[in-house]
């Protein structure tokens, strides 16, 4: 595997070794011999289906102690996915990153504890694959609002489709984050 860091320390690019031939392909998602730099253990898998292009999720976290560090990849379709560092005693504190992943590209990203994460599909029916090293614990699931000004995070969309969850989101400065 291919692992490239980012500006956002901790945040890795992971595109695997894709093995094809006249039946397919074939890679490795996951190796911990291959990524000793990850968590010592992913604990839940998640699965989303997006239906339409141009809808923003994010930006998602959970407050500590459950505090998740994340290994995403889009199996179906295109988004541009997007890592924002939200630890305050962090040199890149509220700098983020965007990374086109995709079916057909296969990258990954992995985004440690500390970071909020979203995406913009670019494609309609996208089905996005997320390993969590932390249980998913509702009472600490947060958002931050995905055009946030103190983030200034450029989807290249300014009227997106949003659940209620996010169109709501409080912006940076009235969050709780605690990390």
């Amino acid at each position: 595997m291919n692992v490239t860091e980012t500006k956002l320390a901790g945040c890795l690019i992971i595109e695997p070794q894709v093995f094809g031939d006249h039946r397919g392909w074939f890679y490795e998602s996951y190796s911990k011999r291959k990524l000793p730099q990850l968590p010592e253990e992913f604990v839940q898998d998640n699965h989303s289906y997006t239906q339409s292009k141009g809808t923003v999720r994010g930006v998602h976290f959970q407050n500590s102690p459950a505090a998740q560090g994340k290994l995403v990849r889009c199996v179906r379709g295109s988004v541009q996915d997007v890592a924002v560092d939200l630890r305050p005693d962090s040199p890149t504190y509220k700098q983020w990153i965007m990374v086109e992943l995709s079916a057909e590209n296969h990258k990954m990203l992995y985004l440690p504890r500390g970071f909020g994460h979203g995406f913009l599909s670019l494609t309609d029916h996208v089905e996005f694959l997320y390993k969590a090293d932390a249980y998913y614990a509702p009472e600490l699931d947060r958002s931050i609002r995905w055009n946030d000004p103190e983030l200034g995070i450029r989807w290249g969309i300014t009227s997106p489709i949003l659940s209620e969850k996010d169109a709501k989101a409080p912006f940076l400065k009235d969050s709780d984050i605690n990390f």
